[in-house]
């Protein structure tokens, strides 16, 4: 996993401090979150004694002590995640990302306590790894997205599916659109699936049995492609080889866009019998299939 290595440097090594990297490393988490519980906490005079210790002196003492006392705010703030099936150790290393960026970025000048100003940045970190993580195709990308993604759960009763005076009542409270709570609804509801079935059971109908389109495949490619040509120029190369009666009679009776012209109006524009422009189609359509044919 990556860190920002700037935020990480702040803190000095002992064991604890480690831990903040990585929750397992006292063991196990019960222990590690035992640990932060017993560290002490600052008081206001303190904190900002050391946040401007560290913004003017780069005091990483001063910065060690800020990141400790904190550590079990990011323990609570991870536990609230928990109902995303992912690890509890990695929500508080993310976590705890978070809250050295925000150390690194605490200005006790302002009058805000570092607890109220980490807080944005602990569930900026924790937020990024859920929905990287919660599914292996990403389900939230934009700004409403998100805010669909961390509220909807909150707001669905007992995870029922939603009705549309529920979907209208959520979109007006988090300023959405109810197309977009339904799709995320939609997504929410959904589950990986692998797109082969597993190697140990091919029987199992996979996606790839469905998913597939036969009408890409090469070979019908290059045949639907000779088959346009044939339509097209072949078409037309083989007509203008039929005498101008037969020609006439071919596109009348088959290639006109406003309508098909019968055997009768056709006798009449030739002087013949309806009978006679019958033999002419045929024997017309059967000089067309050759010329097609030698064409393909």
């Amino acid at each position: 996993m990556t860190y920002d290595t700037q935020a990480v440097a702040l803190a000095p090594s002992n064991d604890l401090v480690a831990a903040v990297a990585n929750p397992g490393a006292l063991g196990t988490i019960e222990a590690y979150i035992s640990a932060v519980q017993r560290m002490p906490m600052l008081t206001a005079e303190q904190e900002a004694e050391y946040g401007r210790n560290l913004r003017d002196h780069d005091d990483l003492e001063a910065a060690r002590s800020l990141i400790m006392s904190h550590l079990r705010l990011v323990v609570s703030i991870a536990r609230q995640y928990l109902g995303y099936g992912l690890p509890h150790a990695d929500l508080i290393q993310e976590g705890n990302v978070g809250l050295m960026k925000a150390v690194k970025r605490f200005d006790p000048d302002r009058g805000v306590r570092l607890v109220s100003f980490a807080v944005h940045w602990i569930k900026a970190e924790i937020h990024e790894y859920v929905v990287r993580n919660w599914r292996m195709v990403k389900v939230a990308t934009t700004k409403a997205q998100r805010k669909l993604f961390f509220n909807l759960r909150r707001m669905t009763p007992d995870g029922q599916t939603l009705d549309p005076e529920q979907i209208d009542d959520i979109a007006r409270e988090l300023n959405v659109r109810p197309q977009d709570v339904t799709e995320m609804e939609v997504r929410m509801s959904g589950h990986d699936m692998g797109l082969d079935a597993p190697v140990e059971d091919e029987d199992i109908y996979a996606p790839i049995s469905y998913l597939s389109d036969d009408d890409l495949e090469p070979s019908r490619v290059l045949e639907q492609r000779d088959n346009d040509h044939l339509q097209s120029s072949g078409l037309e190369s083989a007509l203008e080889a039929l005498d101008e009666r037969s020609q006439r009679i071919v596109r009348a009776r088959w290639l006109q866009d406003d309508g098909t012209a019968t055997l009768h109006d056709l006798a009449g524009e030739f002087g013949v019998s309806a009978e006679r422009i019958r033999q002419i189609e045929a024997a017309a359509f059967k000089k067309l299939r050759l010329a097609l044919a030698t064409a393909a």
